[in-house]
C-alpha cells in the first residue's frame, strides 16, 4: 500500500469509564489530507478527501463542475504526494478551455460539494437536464441493499467516520462502492469510477450513507442516475431540485422502512 492509498493510521486515546478506570487503547482514525486540483495547468480546487482513488475522484469532480460532459474521453490523472497533501493534475479537452475558465476557483473548499468560491447566486443553482434514465429496481432491491451495504465499507468499519456511495443493480446486487470522509467525494468518486469503466447505471441506483443534499441530487443528475437512495432525510431545496429534474428519490432508508418521492417502485 502506498501513502496515497493509505486510508487509515491509529493514535493512540486513553478510553474513560464512568466507574474511574482508564485503558489505553489503539484507534484507527481515517485520513483526510488537502486534494489539490489543476485542470491545464490552473489551480481550481483543494478538496479535504481521504487518500486513495484519486484518479476517480478528479474525473467525478470534472463531471460535477460541468468541465467536460458524459461523451467526452477519461481524463488522465497524474497525482504526486507531497508533505502537505497531494496533487491531481488533469489535461482537459481543447473545447472546454472556455467552460474551464468560467469556473475556476482559487479558495480551498472542504469537500467536493461544488459551491465554494462561486461567485453569484446563478452559478450556484444552476439548470439541471432531465433525468431520461429509468430505473428497474424494487422495494426488495433497496431493502437488500441496504441490508449488505456496511460490509462493503471496509474505512466506515475501520474507523467510523467515512461516507459511502454505491452503485447498485436493479436487483439490488451491490457493484461498485467508493468512500470517503466526505459524502461529496465519495459519489464523486463513485461517479468517475463508473466513467472510467464506461458503466452506466443499468436500471439500478444509487445508494449513498449520507443526508440528501442539493450538490448530491446535481451530481446524481448530471450522471443520469435514474434513482438516488440516501440513509438520512433531504432538504427541502434537495427534493425541490429532485423533483423539477425528474430524479426520483428515497429518502431515510433505513432497514424498517423508507421514504420515496417521484417514483413508484414495484411490490
Amino acid at each position: 500500500m502506498t501513502m496515497e492509498d493509505a486510508a487509515a493510521s491509529s493514535l493512540t486515546f486513553d478510553r474513560l469509564t464512568p466507574d474511574g478506570g482508564t485503558q489505553a487503547i489503539d484507534r484507527a482514525l481515517a485520513e483526510e489530507v488537502p486534494v489539490a486540483i489543476e485542470f491545464n495547468g490552473i489551480g481550481y480546487a483543494v478538496l479535504m478527501a481521504t487518500p486513495g482513488d484519486i484518479g476517480d475522484l478528479v474525473l467525478g469532480f470534472a463531471l460535477a463542475e460541468r468541465l467536460i460532459g458524459p461523451d467526452d474521453a477519461v481524463l488522465d490523472v497524474d497525482t504526486h504526494r507531497t508533505e502537505q497533501g497531494i496533487v491531481a493534475r488533469a489535461t482537459l479537452p481543447p473545447d472546454r478551455t472556455d467552460a474551464l475558465l468560467e469556473r475556476v476557483r482559487h479558495r480551498a473548499s472542504e469537500s467536493s460539494c461544488g459551491i465554494c468560491g462561486i461567485e453569484n447566486l446563478e452559478q450556484a443553482i444552476r439548470p439541471l437536464p432531465h433525468v431520461t434514465s429509468e430505473t428497474r429496481a424494487d422495494r426488495a432491491a433497496i431493502f437488500r441493499a441496504l441490508k449488505a451495504l456496511y460490509d462493503h465499507q471496509p474505512l466506515n468499519a475501520a474507523t467510523g467516520a467515512a461516507h459511502a456511495a454505491a452503485w447498485v443493480g436493479a436487483d439490488g446486487a451491490i457493484r461498485l462502492v467508493r468512500e470517503d470522509v466526505g459524502r461529496h467525494n465519495a459519489f464523486d468518486k463513485l461517479i468517475g469510477a463508473m466513467a472510467y469503466v464506461g458503466a452506466d447505471w443499468d436500471g439500478g441506483f444509487a445508494l449513498l450513507s449520507s443526508r440528501c443534499s442539493y450538490e448530491l441530487v446535481e451530481k446524481a443528475v448530471l450522471s443520469q442516475c435514474p434513482l438516488l437512495v440516501t440513509i438520512s432525510a433531504p432538504t427541502r431545496l434537495a427534493a425541490t431540485r429532485a423533483e423539477e429534474a425528474g430524479l426520483p428519490l428515497v429518502v431515510l432508508a433505513r432497514g424498517d422502512a423508507l421514504l420515496l418521492r417521484g417514483h413508484r417502485l414495484l411490490p
